[in-house]
């Protein structure tokens, strides 16, 4: 049976109760890591991360990564902010206890960054507050109650805006990955996610729906490749005209 694209699918990935050890879950989260370089997916978040520095000056800067498995996005994002020359306060969250344990031995010459274990559903907030907030490929996981309920949280840690990295759901999308994940993807996990993930991904009218229930932010909703859309929401301010 071919696979519907036009709502999104509530399938459960492997990754969502991963049962390997630490040892295959950094085999898997290579091969991922491995998918958004080659591809181009974490330049993504951090040119998105660099536009809004450019718009708001400041001395200092709190980014969190909200799903941040290894790591990977916030050593990126601190690479970027070191060759400019920019100071920040870097929090990776993930509720992975393997994922976290990877993300700290990776991070090792990253002092700047810290990591916290904590369930995003439940976020213990109050010592969250933060400049830019940051989510690569983690909102597709959820159903859209659930985000209703995740990113109103989002918006209210997020002094300058919350950045979101996703996939677009689609059928060209499906059938390419099946083709890239023959060369470039090693673990059968990483493969099978790969599917289900894209068919839990989002088509724009999606993302538009999500936002009407944000009115109080500005909202940038645009396409990128490879089959991704990247939402950039930023508070409305009063006038000081």
């Amino acid at each position: 049976m071919l696979a519907d694209f036009r709502i999104r699918s509530n399938d459960p990935e492997l990754m969502d109760n991963f049962l390997g050890d630490a040892t295959a879950l950094q085999r898997v989260l290579d091969d991922i890591n491995n998918v958004n370089r080659i591809l181009g997916g974490n330049s993504i978040t951090v040119n998105m991360v660099a536009r809004l520095i450019e718009q708001n000056p400041q001395e200092t800067y709190t980014i969190i990564d909200v799903g941040c498995a290894d790591g990977t996005m916030l050593r990126a994002i601190a690479d970027h902010c070191r060759t400019e020359d920019i100071k920040t306060e870097l929090i990776g969250i993930d509720l992975n206890t393997d994922a976290l344990a990877l993300a700290k031995k990776e991070s090792f010459d990253y002092p700047e960054i810290r990591f916290l274990e904590q369930d995003v559903l439940r976020l213990e907030t109050f010592d969250l507050n933060c400049d830019i907030l940051t989510t690569t490929l983690m909102t597709h996981h959820f159903t859209d109650s659930q985000l209703d309920v995740l990113l109103p949280q989002f918006v209210r840690l997020a002094n300058i805006g919350v950045i979101i990295n996703d996939l677009h759901r689609s059928c060209i999308a499906f059938f390419l990955f099946k083709l890239f994940s023959l060369f470039f993807i090693r673990t059968e996990t990483a493969k099978i996610d790969g599917l289900i993930s894209i068919r839990k991904g989002f088509k724009k009218k999606d993302l538009e729906h999500l936002s009407t229930r944000l009115p109080q932010m500005y909202h940038y909703i645009k396409w990128k490749w490879a089959f991704r859309y990247v939402w950039m929401m930023e508070p409305k301010r009063p006038s000081t005209i």
